[in-house]
């Protein structure tokens, strides 16, 4: 049986070069990197050579990089510190309905400490509004956040339009860049952000690492406390080897990037045009063009989605139902929700994030292979049954 892993927005398997990088260090070097003697030093360097990968990766100075554990960590840092920093300012904050819940929940840990929060809307594809997002700003907004594309549907917001009225008003904005670097250009200069976070697993690095970037003059309020490393804000003895993980992907990703996109972006609208065109009642969500090289996001009506991606892995298929944080649930997505989805076809929705591994036969195979599965469990679907005969079915 054919085994085809489409699922790399949710992680992605470490490349062979960063294997090989963090081995060493395992191997060889493992001083702390807090000392100044012979074994601490090379420690030392490994990390600040990562930092010049990652800060030249986005455009940003070395010294305006943060490591991290994770995206999400970065995200935190960057909202909660930030807000508390500038509580003096305001205590109005913005963000999307549909960002991930990393960010969504800092937010709301921030409401009950006596922040508030507008949170905007989006389209049906999935795009915030530049014009709803001008409105909703106050004299006391101290911080934004608007992710840099969606990690469910793929959608590419207009963050440098957002950054740009941040800057001039001089309020914070923070983009959770995590499904973007390695994928699409990332400039945090021409993003006109503050703060940018990024993570390392999803770029054929290691879990465990993520950074983030924090543009030189930002006040963050310190979330932990105990050491002095990465400026104080991520104090403990740095994870030295995933570090240096991070930077050996970040520079192949980048490297890569401008080929390998535009080979995922084709083998993405194969899939989609395959899938909405030999199954029926079937919809593409998120835009056709302003989206993720790697991603596509498909509902399938009248069937349940849990038992599609079952089925599926069944026959070698790996896909998700949205992020990876919130695929064992059963609420339907509160991205799709957002978009106005009902929860009957938000439920059957199938993200497909496609990678380095992705192939022309394994598109083949998922558009040859779907179809079966989709027809059997309709067949026991009594929404399925009403559906075909007339019936109402809400």
């Amino acid at each position: 049986m054919r085994r085809v892993y489409l699922d790399h927005g949710a992680t992605t398997p470490v490349r062979k070069e960063v294997i090989e990088a963090m081995m060493q260090v395992h191997s060889e070097v493992f001083g702390n990197p807090s000392s100044i003697h012979s074994f601490g030093r090379p420690a030392r360097k490994l990390i600040e050579e990562a930092r010049e990968k990652v800060a030249q990766a986005i455009g940003a100075d070395p010294k305006e990089i943060i490591f991290t554990g994770s995206g999400t960590e970065a995200d935190n840092i960057a909202i909660i510190g930030g807000a508390r920093a500038n509580q003096k300012k305001g205590k109005h904050l913005i963000t999307t309905v549909v960002e991930h819940h990393a960010v969504l929940d800092a937010f709301k840990s921030l409401e009950k400490e006596g922040f508030e929060v507008t949170y905007l809307s989006v389209d049906g594809e999935g795009a915030v509004s530049v014009e709803e997002f001008q409105n909703a700003l106050r004299d006391d907004t101290i911080l934004v956040s608007v992710m840099h594309a969606n990690n469910e549907v793929g959608t590419i917001q207009p963050v440098e339009e957002i950054g740009k009225i941040c800057r001039e008003r001089k309020i914070l904005f923070h983009t959770d860049a995590v499904q973007t670097v390695g994928k699409v250009p990332v400039n945090v200069k021409e993003i006109n952000c503050d703060f940018l976070a990024l993570s390392g697993h999803k770029i054929y690095g290691p879990k465990g690492i993520g950074a983030l970037y924090m543009r030189r003059g930002v006040r963050v309020q310190p979330l932990y406390h105990g050491g002095g490393q990465e400026r104080k804000l991520r104090p403990g003895t740095e994870n030295v080897a995933n570090i240096v993980g991070l930077g050996v992907a970040i520079e192949h990703a980048v490297a890569e990037m401008p080929a390998e996109s535009a080979r995922l972006e084709k083998l993405r609208d194969r899939l989609i045009e395959g899938v909405l065109g030999s199954i029926e009642e079937t919809r593409l969500n998120g835009p056709r063009t302003k989206r993720l090289p790697h991603n596509a996001n498909i509902s399938i009506e009248y069937i349940e989605g849990e038992a599609l991606i079952l089925s599926m892995d069944m026959k070698g298929m790996a896909v998700s139902s949205g992020s990876a944080c919130t695929s064992g649930s059963l609420d339907p997505s509160h991205v799709l929700m957002a978009m106005g989805l009902t929860h009957t076809t938000a439920h059957g929705s199938l993200r497909m994030t496609l990678g380095h591994s992705t192939t022309d036969e394994d598109v083949d195979y998922v558009i040859t292979e779907l179809k079966p599965i989709v027809d059997k469990l309709r067949a026991m679907s009594p929404v399925w049954e009403r559906f075909q005969k007339g019936l109402p079915i809400h």
